[in-house]
């Protein structure tokens, strides 16, 4: 396959890397950034950050670069762009493929309790009485959380807030992964968490805390994904090269 211009719908690790080893060779490499973070990792070759305004004028996008290939490394989560993606591509006869990390999976050492969404999450802290609650789901799923006075949270976010949260007892912990596991096991343990909320994220950059949670034996609320990849996505940065490279 020939693919001098690619198109990267980033905002991953997975994404910064493919940037990086496909940048200045043979490729003009775009990577596309949602613009969510003040201070976003950086990625090499060229960079736009801002949403496409749907379908149509990701069309366009790809028309007017000339796009001979789009690979979606965005966060397994982000279900709308990853539709958008598919309906542009096929519109604009774009080849595509997504990167797809492999979801963490549970072992008899570990305490899940799987949800479909935030909602069900806050729920399921009511029902398990907690009244600590570490907040690992990104700022998207923080209005499920509001009505809860009786919950301390600690939320996680990459960047700090520019306004209050609109969750009635919290603290906020600034970061980005990767993670290290003896640091979480000091955070949950200094804040007195009693159970965790997280995406299935996957992916070993926020696994820390899901070996933190399990050397502690804490629970973890886990939001299942909804996302359906499309056909045969690739699982690694390096698949995602092989077939760049059309191996």
């Amino acid at each position: 396959m020939t693919a001098n211009n690619i198109l990267i719908l980033g905002g991953t690790a997975e994404a910064a890397t493919i940037a990086e080893r496909l940048a200045g060779g043979d490729h003009h490499v775009i990577t596309s950034l949602a613009g969510r973070t003040r201070a976003p990792r950086a990625v090499a070759g060229e960079v736009r950050i801002g949403g496409f305004g749907g379908v149509a004028a990701m069309t366009d996008y790809l028309r007017d670069k000339r796009i001979d290939a789009v690979i979606d490394a965005t966060h397994p989560f982000a279900t709308q762009i990853s539709a958008n993606a598919v309906a542009a591509c096929d519109a604009a006869g774009v080849r595509r493929l997504q990167l797809v990390r492999p979801a963490w999976q549970a072992t008899t050492d570990d305490n899940w309790i799987e949800v479909e969404d935030g909602r069900a999450a806050a729920q399921a802290i009511r029902d398990g009485g907690y009244a600590r609650a570490f907040l690992a789901t990104g700022r998207q799923e923080l209005p499920a959380f509001e009505q809860m006075p009786d919950v301390r949270f600690l939320v996680r976010l990459v960047d700090q807030p520019d306004q209050p949260l609109a969750l009635a007892d919290y603290d906020v912990v600034a970061g980005r992964g990767p993670f290290v596991e003896i640091e979480e096991r000091a955070l949950l343990g200094d804040q007195r968490i009693d159970v965790i909320v997280a995406k299935n994220a996957g992916g070993a950059g926020s696994w820390p805390k899901m070996a933190a949670a399990r050397e502690l034996g804490l629970p973890v609320i886990m939001i299942r994904r909804t996302m359906e990849p499309g056909d045969d996505p690739a699982a690694s940065v390096e698949e995602v090269l092989k077939w760049i490279a059309g191996a």
